[in-house]
């Protein structure tokens, strides 16, 4: 059976910016034996429900906007970008469907900030560290990454701080309900990974940008392998299941 993936368009209000930033997701998943299935962010909801019916994962990519510090109850500082609320009501949609059925996710970047606010967590809205958060999309190595053992995380990377790339400002604060962090920057102490403790859902989110290094680095390739072989292997969760964890 052929593996189809969800994942939303980056943004809803720069078309330009998904045309370029989007065929390095599909190149990756396809790359790893998945099928992606585009959901478009000005849909209706019953589109939506149609296309996440027929998926057995959800990619969340990275996006040029912030999330609404509101909801994680505070103001917006002048360095936070504007919200996208058409990415944050689809990003809505993909995370309930997902963590009602259990199906695994993979969140990148603005991914795992949208992520780690759904489960009640909070960002820091603008980085001031030693670290260059943020060097330029043509920086392959930007920092190195501590991984934290016994994670997930520590599977798929032969070294415990291999080094990544960086798009970003911001990060995870305060880590959401039930997640674990399994790595941050060294320097400084800045989250660059999570995953949801649990054995029954697959949930991995990571700050850096995998898509853009999966020809050349085999960490990045492991990552998607890891998502898609979840993907793979998800059944529905039974009525009963659902029913007792509520």
């Amino acid at each position: 059976m052929c593996v189809h993936i969800a994942i939303p368009e980056p943004t809803g209000s720069d078309s330009a910016f998904n045309q370029r930033s989007l065929p390095a997701y599909l190149a990756a998943l396809r790359s790893a034996g998945a099928m992606p299935i585009i959901v478009p962010l000005h849909e209706h909801q019953d589109r939506v429900a149609r296309l996440l019916a027929g998926v057995q994962g959800v990619l969340l990519p990275g996006s040029e906007s912030d999330v609404d510090p509101q909801r994680y109850g505070e103001a917006a500082l002048p360095e936070c970008a504007a919200p996208d609320p058409a990415r944050a009501a689809v990003d809505e949609l993909l995370l309930q469907d997902a963590f009602n059925l259990h199906k695994p996710i993979l969140a990148i970047c603005y991914g795992i900030q949208t992520l780690n606010v759904w489960l009640n967590g909070s960002l820091v809205q603008d980085l001031k560290t030693s670290v260059n958060h943020s060097p330029g999309d043509g920086v392959l190595e930007a920092h190195p990454i501590r991984i934290a053992p016994d994670t997930q995380l520590a599977g798929l990377s032969r070294v415990a701080e291999p080094q990544v790339n960086s798009s970003h400002h911001q990060a995870i604060k305060i880590p959401g309900d039930g997640l674990l962090v399994s790595a941050v920057s060294p320097a400084d102490g800045v989250i660059e990974a999570v995953e949801l403790d649990s054995h029954e859902h697959y949930v991995l989110g990571v700050q850096w940008h995998p898509e853009r290094t999966y020809t050349q680095s085999a960490f990045s390739r492991g990552l998607f392998a890891a998502f898609v072989q979840a993907a793979a292997v998800w059944q529905p969760r039974r009525i009963e299941d659902r029913v007792a964890s509520v």
